[in-house]
């Protein structure tokens, strides 16, 4: 079996190493490809992978970012025309969706951004199997023209948290707050207001606070700013208490028991709530309330082995269905 795997972003890139290496124990064949992102080639090179690297991520305009999807549609088809993979999984990559519909190549897609509007739009369409989450309702997969629809009783991250052993970091001063700031670049964050910075300044003065910026590797004063690569989940697992927008490392913290705070109301998504009903430290709050529930659990780290353990790992559906149902006889 021949599989190809593109990562736009960082998660991308994590999902794709864990489904990579499940598929190669099976005797798979895997291309892993991906874009030149802040974070991407950060996390290959920390997991040891090494990807190709076709295209660049460009948000600055909307043309730069449409010029660059065509280029790398283009390019992925110079790359697989004559040698096709037997399918073609991704977490909404346009550009793979695009060049394995084109070539007829069956896609397995996961998805997990209800405020994603252009990427649903543009990638659950042509999808052969969406492999999503228990948390969402069937019908927002359907509205975007889904079909068959298969879900798990998880969370993506469960994928590379269930047994995960984060890395060592350097030593910082107890207690550790994590801060990352939002992806105001993302097409669906464009406009969104970015209180992480004013957030970070307010909690400085609970313990040390590691601001993970996405564009500026500038000193902050009062704040640790990390200037290279940084292993979002290997930090998260050592902090006292992670705040993001409610991404990939607001999930990840939850599921090792760090307690975590999603500061955007487009962090309020299905998989967030879902995490917090099952009892996983996540918490919602906005920027004016957010020092009082910081130093409500600020440290309160949750044993959460048996929770996770209840959880399905997505692994096993997309590793069913690349063997399975697109395997050859």
């Amino acid at each position: 079996m021949k599989v190809w795997y593109d990562a736009c972003t960082g998660k991308h890139m994590r999902y794709g190493i864990a489904i990579a290496r499940r598929l190669r124990k099976a005797g798979c064949e895997v291309t892993l490809t991906t874009r030149e992102h802040p974070d991407t080639l950060g996390i290959a090179q920390a997991l040891g992978e090494k990807p190709i690297v076709v295209g660049k991520y460009a948000p600055s305009t909307l043309s730069t970012r449409l010029a660059e999807s065509a280029k790398r549609t283009l390019r992925f088809l110079e790359l697989f025309k004559d040698n096709q993979p037997d399918v073609a999984v991704s977490h909404q990559s346009p550009e793979l969706c695009r060049t394995a519909f084109g070539l007829n190549i069956p896609i397995i897609l996961t998805a997990d951004t209800p405020h994603a509007y252009a990427v649903n739009k543009l990638t659950i369409p042509l999808a052969t199997k969406l492999v999503v989450s228990e948390a969402f309702p069937i019908h927002f997969f359907k509205t975007y023209g889904a079909s068959k629809i298969v879900q798990f009783k998880g969370v993506d991250e469960v994928a590379w948290t269930k047994n995960f052993k984060p890395s060592e970091i350097s030593d910082f001063k107890k207690p550790l707050i994590v801060i990352r700031q939002i992806e105001t670049n993302a097409s669906y964050a464009l406009g969104e207001k970015d209180s992480t910075l004013e957030v970070a300044n307010k909690l400085a003065n609970l313990g040390t606070v590691l601001f993970l910026s996405r564009y500026t590797k500038k000193e902050i004063p009062g704040l640790i700013v990390v200037k290279d690569f940084v292993d979002s989940a290997s930090v998260v697992s050592h902090a006292d208490l992670v705040i993001g927008a409610g991404g990939t490392m607001s999930r990840e913290a939850a599921l090792q028991g760090v307690p975590s705070i999603v500061l955007s109301k487009i962090g309020r998504t299905y998989v967030n709530k879902y995490l917090a009903k099952k009892g996983f430290p996540l918490f919602f709050a906005g920027a004016s309330n957010v020092y009082a529930y910081a130093k409500k659990y600020l440290g309160k780290r949750v044993d959460v082995k048996v929770k996770l353990a209840e959880l399905q790992n997505p692994l096993d559906i997309i590793e069913e269905l690349v063997i399975r149902e697109f395997g050859k006889d």
